[in-house]
């Protein structure tokens, strides 16, 4: 890899892996692999690509062996808080992919009123810092037992008496009669860079890929509206318009007491929202995804 080059690090496989792959393309940006298939090269721009572990992406980037990398706030905020870099990465922006949760998961037969049920009983997990975090947040005096994987089995096994692991369906949960009780963690992927100062042309590479992301990100949920209405009407329907910047108004042919109105709605746009233009005298209305978004 070369040290003019912007080191990009994301999970190799998975759901966050097919999130990051993903983006990038949304990005405008096309990856070559190698034959291991651990290395990759964006096409488009000067940016290397590492492909690792989730939860090895947080020390990857603290210790300067890639520059940025995409990975579930979960795993990132679990190694910030177990303080095993004294110079850890840095978050730059939610990606708003990959979301999960971090859920106490207690047996079915446990008629659970609040944490204060927990005292004195013992919680399996692979996440022991963000647990302890959220116990400690509730005063709750419980034993974590820290667990690699197959977390639900624990308390079949009589290792605990609940587990705190990440829930997407639920359905492993329940497999293993257990329930979900409360929310510990809100999860989804990030963006992080390490403290270090970029060079000047690391950083313009950098610079060029967030203005991508954003742009992407600003995409998703906006749509473009265009419709016809009365020009008595312009005001109420632009003041009414979800998230929508001045629109432009354009004369119609033949018609000078109607106008086009064309707008870019940032928030989503829902059939209750077209009902209330019909209501406000819009005809016409046409919506249309946006795939690109620069501002």
């Amino acid at each position: 890899m070369s040290d003019e080059r912007l080191r990009l690090a994301i999970q190799k496989s998975g759901r966050l892996s097919d999130g990051s792959f993903e983006l990038l393309k949304s990005c405008g940006l096309t990856i070559s692999r190698g034959r291991d298939k651990l290395y990759g090269r964006v096409q488009e721009m000067p940016i290397d690509v590492m492909l690792l572990r989730d939860d090895d992406i947080p020390a990857f980037v603290a210790d300067n062996a890639c520059d940025i990398g995409i990975v579930g706030q979960n795993v990132f905020e679990e190694e910030l808080l177990s303080g095993i870099h004294d110079t850890p990465a840095n978050e730059v922006m939610e990606l708003g992919f990959a979301r999960c949760r971090l859920m106490l998961a207690a047996p079915k037969e446990w008629s659970f009123d609040g944490a204060t049920m927990l005292a004195g009983k013992r919680i399996a997990t692979s996440y022991p810092a963000l647990t302890k975090a959220w116990l400690e947040a509730e005063s709750v005096d419980s034993k974590v037992v820290m667990m690699k994987g197959s977390v639900e089995v624990a308390p079949r096994l009589k290792i605990a008496d609940a587990v705190c692991d990440i829930v997407s369906t639920g359905a492993t949960l329940d497999a293993n009669g257990l329930k979900p009780v409360a929310t510990v963690f809100e999860s989804q992927a990030i963006l992080i860079r390490n403290a270090l100062k970029f060079s000047p042309e690391k950083q313009a590479i950098f610079d060029a890929l967030l203005k991508r992301i954003n742009g992407v990100l600003r995409s998703r949920d906006a749509k473009y509206i265009m419709m016809n209405a009365p020009r008595s009407a312009v005001a109420a329907i632009t003041e009414f318009l979800p998230g929508a910047d001045a629109p432009t108004v354009l004369e119609l042919a033949g018609n000078p007491e109607k106008v086009a109105i064309h707008a870019v709605c940032g928030e989503s746009v829902f059939w209750d929202t077209l009902e209330e233009l019909k209501k406000l005298g819009a005809s016409a209305i046409l919506v249309l995804p946006i795939e690109k978004m620069m501002p």
